[in-house]
């Protein structure tokens, strides 16, 4: 099972970083590999919010959709996600977010999944950390764009 972690400190306002993770609808215009994605419940229960969507993702000819469950807990500033069905066997992945000093926030992010395709499961075993920091640079770069502090 691929597993791996990232941590950046980015210039921004933790709420913003939080905000960001959430607007799954939006992952299509700055996330690589992710082709759609759609949110069908999105709910609050007293300090979390609990979203059910879909992401479809893929590179190349390989494209599948996975519906997920996230939940974001505003007394820890983290997000879990979890997988429901698609071509997953197993997907969790945790979102921390810290205040730092000067403006910053240091931003965690682990995965930890496995493909039920044992071919492609060994194809993203090769290749999973590459890809992971395309995706934590694609975030990086779109809260920076969004939320520098010159924009503030």
């Amino acid at each position: 099972m691929p597993k791996a972690s990232v941590k950046r400190l980015i210039e921004c306002k933790k709420k913003d970083l939080i905000d960001l993770v959430l607007d799954i609808e939006k992952y299509p215009e700055f996330v690589p590999f992710c082709y759609d994605a759609r949110i069908y419940e999105n709910k609050n229960e007293g300090d979390l919010t609990k979203i059910i969507a879909d992401l479809t993702i893929g590179k190349g000819p390989f494209k599948d959709t996975y519906k997920s469950d996230v939940v974001f807990n505003r007394k820890e500033d983290s997000i879990f996600v979890k997988n429901i069905e698609g071509p997953l066997n197993h997907l969790s992945n945790n979102w921390i977010f810290v205040d730092k000093e000067n403006g910053i926030t240091e931003v965690t992010f682990d995965i930890d999944f496995e493909i039920k395709n044992k071919f492609l499961n060994s194809l993203m075993a090769v290749s999973f950390q590459f890809g992971l920091e395309k995706i934590a640079d694609a975030f990086q770069k779109r809260a920076e764009k969004l939320f520098s502090s010159s924009k503030n």
